[in-house]
Parts: structure tokens; sequence; C-alpha cells
């Protein structure tokens, strides 16, 4: 039986470009402190996280260079599109999360910026440590040589 999707449950903006430029070890989902005029702009599908990053600062999780485009009706109340914003996540998950940038050198990147089932604006960030060239060009051979087999075994059936 097909599951009924959730209407409260919405992708608002992916990082498609994260996967190809770095590997990802392990990902988390953290909130987000919004404005009211952020949350509507939200819900028109106005975001952009390709060009983010997450950074630990002062004991807190910021999420720095995140786009949401400016709500018109919130003329005099509006927000600054590119303001750093906080992330919400627990004691443990900011040091493992300070541990993991500050002594192995690795980077928080944002994948996904959604509403969750209860209409709560949620970020998947994802831990992860920077591709080489060659890493690049080697993710991309395999997945040209998944392709090729795939319409190897199709032409075969």
């Amino acid at each position: 039986m097909a599951q009924k999707s959730d209407p409260n449950s919405k992708l608002i903006a992916e990082n498609r470009r994260a996967r190809f430029d770095f590997a990802i070890e392990s990902d988390l989902e953290a909130g987000i402190v919004l404005t009211g005029s952020e949350v509507k702009s939200l819900r028109q599908g106005g975001a952009n996280i390709a060009d983010s990053y997450a950074s630990v600062e002062g004991g807190e999780l910021w999420l720095i260079n995140g786009y949401i485009a400016p709500y018109k009706e919130a003329k005099t109340w509006g927000h600054e599109e590119r303001r750093r914003r906080k992330l919400l996540v627990s004691r443990k998950e900011l040091a493992r999360l300070w541990s993991a940038t500050a002594r192995e050198g690795m980077t928080i990147v944002p994948l996904r910026l959604y509403f969750n089932d209860r209409g709560i604006v949620k970020l998947k960030l994802g831990i992860a440590k920077g591709k080489k060239l060659s890493d690049k060009r080697e993710t991309s051979a395999k997945r040209d040589w998944a392709r090729q087999k795939q319409r190897l075994l199709k032409q075969n059936l």
C-alpha cells in the first residue's frame, strides 16, 4: 500500500553540489532560528543553500551565507537575506561537530532545508571532507560505468 505524503513535509532547498565536492561521512538534523518573514518566504520556496556552510563559533553553531528571499508583504519588518542564522543542536552533537572541524579538518555542509512532518523548518547537515580533483574524476567515472552497465543489461534482456 502506498504511503500518503504529509502535506506539511516539503523540501525547500537542496545542495546537490555538496555530494560532488565533498565526501560526506555522517549527517544530522538541526533546527534553525528564523523570523516570521523568513518562514513565510520559505513557505513560498525562496531559499538557496548551495554557497553556504556551518561553523561552530563561541560554543554555538551558525549557518553562514544561506540565502532566504525577501518576503515582499513584510515591507518594514522584513529580514536580511544573507544574515547568519543560529542552528539548534544538542550539546553532545555540538561537541562532536567542534572536534570534527577543529581536530580532524572536516567541514559542516548543509545538504537539505525542509519542513518536517510537524511543519517546522529543519536543516540536514553533513560532516564532510573535501574531495580532490582526482577523487571527483573517479566518482564521475564510477557513475558513468554504472549507467553504461545498466544500459548493457537492459539491451541483453
